[in-house]
């Protein structure tokens, strides 16, 4: 079965996610998850002429993908219309440096809504999927946007993220500090069930460190902040900001610097060929029938 879509407040992340967009620059921790992924694309031969980014607003990764597939359409998929609009200024201010790049023969931006069926070879999401409320639909828009044999790549956070943060928050009665992240298996389970292949699945366990509390919680709400349903309505106030920032001082490691876990899981899979459902007569259409030669005769 399909993670469950209760595990995200969906408004809080609409809203999040625009923050985001608003923003000359995108979290630092997901440009570094973006530097990472780039750098698994060389166990992955591709030459696309399309790469499709998922929400690429929430960052990194756009200029390293034009350095690979310098030819390939980038397709930006952007389903908020307030976000896509504010992108959309952005792409019109650099009108200029659009035109040089055509000149030298790059291939501009696009920025749709949504992605045309089958068009993409590549499909690449970072750090999205997370804080996603409905995963089942987005992983199927990836599923679609793909052509067969595209693949999709994607970095995202795992259960082990800011666990350090759970018992604190119990202590105190102060609900969950963040949702249940879902881990990478059912993530793997969840590319099956919308028809990807061979799903690959990997993580990577970091330590973040501040100095103080105040650069922590700056960075937690950079991050996204949370979106746990359960979590407390309203605003809490000035005294129980003050009671969290002393509360945090408990995650003072032994180097004098307060530390906070992270699991950064990565996943990639392929769309395979179609599989026609075997009956007492099967109806096949020009396009499944050209797509099954190409691919040998295999469904």
């Amino acid at each position: 079965m399909p993670p469950s879509t209760q595990q995200i407040d969906a408004p809080a992340a609409r809203r999040h996610r625009r923050r985001l967009a608003l923003q000359e620059q995108p979290p630092w921790l997901h440009q570094e998850v973006a530097t990472r992924m780039l750098d698994r694309l060389s166990v992955i031969r591709l030459a696309p002429t399309m790469v499709l980014q998922s929400r690429p607003s929430l960052g990194g990764g756009d200029e390293g993908l034009r350095r690979h597939y310098p030819t390939a359409t980038q397709l930006w998929v952007e389903p908020d219309d307030a976000v896509r609009q504010a992108w959309q200024q952005r792409l019109r201010r650099g009108w200029m440096q659009s035109m040089m790049d055509r000149l030298r023969g790059a291939t501009p931006t696009e920025l749709v809504a949504d992605a045309p069926p089958g068009g993409a070879q590549l499909a690449w999401s970072n750090m999205e999927l997370h804080a996603e409320a409905d995963k089942p639909a987005l992983v199927r828009r990836w599923h679609a946007g793909l052509a067969v044999d595209g693949c999709l790549m994607f970095s995202c956070l795992g259960p082990d993220s800011f666990i350090e943060l759970r018992p604190l928050y119990a202590q105190e009665g102060w609900g969950p500090p963040a949702p249940d992240w879902v881990d990478m298996h059912d993530l793997g389970d969840l590319l099956v069930h919308a028809g990807f292949a061979d799903p690959v699945m990997d993580q990577e366990h970091l330590r973040l460190t501040w100095k103080t509390p105040q650069d922590l919680l700056r960075d937690l709400r950079a991050l996204g902040g949370n979106l746990a349903p359960a979590r407390p309505a309203g605003l809490r106030g000035r005294r129980w900001h003050a009671a969290l920032l002393q509360r945090l001082e408990a995650l003072r490691g032994a180097d004098g610097l307060l530390g906070l876990s992270v699991e950064l899981v990565y996943g990639h899979a392929f769309k395979p060929q179609p599989r026609l459902k075997v009956a007492a007569q099967t109806e096949v259409s020009l396009d499944q029938m050209r797509a099954m030669v190409r691919g040998g005769g295999k469904h």
